[in-house]
Formats: C-alpha cells, structure tokens, sequence
C-alpha cells in the first residue's frame, strides 16, 4: 500500500521525506487518477478539517474510494466533541496527573507528531493521544484546576504552524513511521492489501508461538498480503491496515476486544471478530446456546446464589466449577465435596453473579476441530497432564505441564467428532474457533467453543504444515476481496 501526503499546498509543505507522494487536496479530490486507484494509504495534513471544507472531503472521500485516510471522518468528528475530550481526559487521568505533575505553569500545550513528543517524558502521553485521536500531527491543549490536571481542547496541527525548531524531530519521527509500516519496500510496493496480526511477545500462553506467526507471515506474503506485527500500543494505527488478526488471549475487559471493535468499526475483516469474542468469552452463554440447539454437552447447571444447593443433586460429585471468563485451564476447578463445593462456589459467585457447574466427564483426552469459514482445518487430541484431570497443570507461578498431544488429518478423525464440532462452531459465525468434545461411553460432548484458539508450531501443524496457514491466510484475502468489492459499489 503506497503513502500519500495530501497538503493544501505541496509548494508550502516545510518537511521533505524520502519515499513518499506529495499531492495537493485539489488534486486528489479532482483527478480521477487518484479516485481509480487502489491500496492508497493518506495521511490527511491539511490546513482545516472544518465541515466541507477540503481537509474534510479529503478524508471523506477517501473513505468512500477504499483508502485508508488518516484521521479519517470519525477522527474528526471526535475533534469536536467536548463529551468525548470529557471521557478521555477521565479514562487518561492518571497518566496526565503523572506526567505533568513537575510542571508550575497552569497551562501546558502538548504538540504530538506521529505519536511522538520532542520531549521523551511525554511520550507515552503523547502514544495514547495519538491512539485515540488518530492523525499525524496533533496538538493537546492541559488546564490545571484544583490541583488537578485536565485535557481541555485536541485539534490537528497543520504543517505551516509546526515550530521551527520541531522540523527536524518531525522529519526523524515522521521518516520512521513511514518505515516501520514499509520495512521491506520491494515487497510492499507489489502487495495488494495489509494486515495487522496483533501479539504480544510477554505472553506467557499466547495461542500461537513465534515460528508459527512467522509461518502466517509467510503465508501471507505469498498470497499477496504484506503483514505487520502490532502490539496494544498501535490502536491508533488500526485504519491503515485491511484486516487484522488477533493472536493474544481474547478477553472482553481487554485491549484485544477494544482492537476488535474498532476494526469492524472500520469495516476491516477481522478475526476474531468483536461477536465471537463476546460470545465464545462467556460459559455462560455458551451453556444457554448449546442447550437450546440441542448440542450434546455434559450435564450443565448454571448456578446462582439461590440454586447452589441443586449441583450435588443434579450433577452429582465430582464435579466441576467454571468461572464465565476462564481461559486455558484457569478458572475451571473440579470439587469433590460437598464442602468444597460451597466454598469455592462462593468464591466464584462473589465475583459473577452466574457461573457454571458441570458433571465431571473423566478421559485421557479432549478432542479439538479447529474450525475456519464454516470449515474443519484440523483435529487434535490433547492428553491430560500426568496425574492430573486437565490437559494444563499448573505446578507455580508461571510454570506449567501440559499433557501430549496427537493430531489427524481430519478425513481420518471420527466423523462424529467433527460433525458435531462443526455445528457447534457455525451457532457462533464463521470466524477461526477451536471447539473442544470430550469422548465418552461411545458419545460425544461440546465442552466449550473456543475463539482464538492455539496455532502452535509442531502441534495443530504437525498434519498440513505450512498449507494451514496458507488456507487461513486465504480466507483472510478472500475476506478483503469481497469486502473490498462491496465497499467499491456503494
């Protein structure tokens, strides 16, 4: 996707950047070259971004023609509301209370280029201003009233009322963002769409490990998609891409669900999508949905405070708690006494009004069909830890034991297995899911359907390798094409 800057006069402009296309808000709004093409990423620095005014359409019609303007129209709009400002000076209060606590002044004007502040303390304040009010250049006007530092105005700053001494840490700050999002110009210059795979390297369980997301990367790249990988501080930079794949741990109250939103916002195809991690992120929806579609489960109660007494009688003992949120084998606990049952059914209802209690279903292993597009990629078996009920063992802090693991193509898995997974996956949508059965006295039983499931090398690969995530990474550009199609009628 090649850069265009879009000035009110390219003659006035004061930065020169290397690699980059110079062209006048006229002329883009004008010449129909510019309206024909495709993959264009804008960067909107015009003077004003009034109502109708050029900068406006600017980015309006950017919209309108596939590009990925920045800011774009919502951005805008987001300028004007003194409701919005209200919010995020509340949401950012501790990071502006930090960083201006040293300063004596009543007053302070933060100028933020491409996220960036001349000053290194601001920074990170700079980041989540930027992030969420996204455009290149961006000045933030502080007030301090009782003691107490507030966020009064946020306007974009146009190139002509850049400080002269600013110029040469804009061009630094402005070249390397442009290289950030081009680290190999030969190949992207032929790419036809990009992506965004969102990570986070510290995570100590992430659903897929560093080969392998090199391994999507390269499936990617050869289908025509040039790939970045983003991290939870580039939210800001969401527009500039075509599709995003979430490959962190998924939760609602989480920066992952917010970067989920805000791509489906933007009309980006996006995995997982916002409805799939809302849905498939709570047991207790899942329980009500697989219950009501007649999908075979384990014995389920979902319990509240009135109905704990009912678990022994219905479920029996053993049996097992669930907390709505669990993910990776925390938060699920098998009680084996009436006693126990009452006290950590306490415990989870203290922070849930739900939660779930099911029969315990002892098996030596859980099945897993992975499931993109409506279709099976693949069948596991993942064997419990030794000596322990679950496939995850956790021994410490920040120590676990997993169990073996076994995978099959899947024409050689049970049919049933993936008949039933199947089902269970398409009540959610047609988004990448993991859907875990146990096998037992000759039947099978949905445990849970999981978003964002775990692609690891060697593991889930062990069967198709590389095609995997060759036919993952088509559906993502079969998503874009269409999108992309749509987008052009309207």
């Amino acid at each position: 996707m090649s850069v265009t800057i879009v000035v009110d006069k390219p003659k006035d402009w004061p930065l020169k950047l290397p690699g980059v296309e110079l062209v006048s808000a006229r002329s883009y709004l004008t010449d129909p070259a510019f309206s024909d093409m495709k993959g264009l990423k804008v960067f909107n620095l015009c003077r004003s971004y009034r109502y109708q005014s050029l900068g406006y359409y600017v980015s309006l019609l950017a919209e309108a023609r596939g590009h990925k303007p920045l800011p774009n129209v919502a951005t805008i709009q987001n300028f004007k509301s003194q409701s919005i400002i209200r919010l995020i000076s509340d949401d950012l209060d501790e990071l502006i209370q930090k960083s201006l606590a040293p300063l004596q002044a009543d007053r302070f004007t933060l100028s933020i280029y491409f996220g960036r502040n001349v000053a290194k303390r601001y920074d990170r304040l700079s980041l989540r201003l930027f992030n969420l009010f996204p455009a290149p250049m961006l000045r933030a006007q502080f007030a301090r009233n009782s003691h107490k530092w507030q966020l009064q105005h946020i306007q974009p700053i146009a190139a002509s009322e850049i400080p002269e001494e600013h110029l040469p840490f804009v061009v630094e700050v402005a070249s390397a963002y442009f290289a950030g999002r081009r680290p190999n110009p030969r190949k992207r210059s032929v790419a036809r769409y990009d992506l965004a795979i969102l990570y986070d390297p510290a995570e100590k369980q992430a659903p897929s490990d560093p080969k392998a997301l090199r391994r999507f990367v390269k499936a990617a790249e050869a289908l025509g998609l040039s790939t970045e990988i983003i991290g939870k501080d580039d939210y800001g930079r969401l527009p500039e891409f075509d599709a995003l794949f979430i490959r962190e741990t998924t939760s609602v109250n989480h920066h992952t669900y917010r970067f989920a939103r805000r791509a489906a916002a933007e009309r980006m195809v996006v995995v997982d999508d916002p409805d799939s991690i809302l849905k498939c992120s709570n047991k207790v929806y899942l329980a009500e949905l697989l219950d009501h579609h007649n999908i075979p489960t384990p014995k389920t109660l979902i319990v509240h405070r009135d109905n704990v007494r009912d678990i022994v009688r219905q479920l029996g003992l053993p049996c097992v708690l669930k907390q709505p949120d669990s993910a990776f084998s925390q938060g699920v606990i098998k009680v084996d006494s009436e006693a126990s049952l009452k006290m950590e059914a306490d415990r989870f209802l203290d922070k849930s009004d739900l939660v779930i209690a099911q029969e315990f279903v002892p098996t030596d292993f859980d099945w897993r069909v992975g499931v993109f597009d409506g279709e099976p990629l693949y069948v596991c078996k993942y064997y419990m830890a030794r000596k322990h009920w679950q496939i995850i063992k956790q021994v410490s802090a920040g120590k676990n034991l997993t169990g073996r693991h076994e995978t099959l193509a899947v024409e050689d898995a049970p049919k049933q297995v993936v008949k039933t997974a199947l089902r269970a996956a398409n009540l959610i949508g047609n988004g990448l899911y993991g859907v875990d059965i146990k096998e037992y006295g000759g039947k099978y039983y949905v445990i849970e359907v999981n978003d964002n499931p775990s692609i690891e090398t060697g593991v889930e690969d062990e069967v198709l390798k590389q095609e995997l995530y060759r036919r993952i990474m088509k559906v993502f550009l079969k998503r874009i094409e269409a999108r992309t199609s749509g987008r052009m009628k309207v």
